[in-house]
């Protein structure tokens, strides 16, 4: 399972760097695969362990926010693993054919 998600703290001003980076502390500190890019921050794993530490990213954020908005997208298939980093592979090798 691969879940891209942003936590956004609301109430806070305009410059939130500090708050999505104690998400995405937590993310990194959980050990599962990841990756952030400028929109979301992807993770790899179980169901449970993945929204556990989605859960935890959004109470690092909600600890210091009055409000906060969560988007997330998951993608559930059984059976796959590394799909972080080959689904990727894929569409860079039908970009270089």
């Amino acid at each position: 399972m691969i879940v891209a998600f942003s936590v956004t703290p609301l109430g806070v001003g305009e410059d939130v760097g500090e708050y999505v980076a104690d998400a995405v502390r937590v993310v990194r500190e959980s050990g599962l695969p990841n990756r952030t890019d400028a929109m979301f921050t992807s993770i790899e794993g179980e169901w449970d362990e993945v929204m556990d530490v989605v859960k935890r990213a959004v109470a690092a954020v909600e600890a210091h926010a009055p409000r906060v908005s969560v988007v997330l997208k998951a993608d559930i298939r059984q059976g796959v693993t590394d799909g972080l980093t080959s689904k990727v592979e894929t569409v860079e090798r039908h970009l270089s054919a």
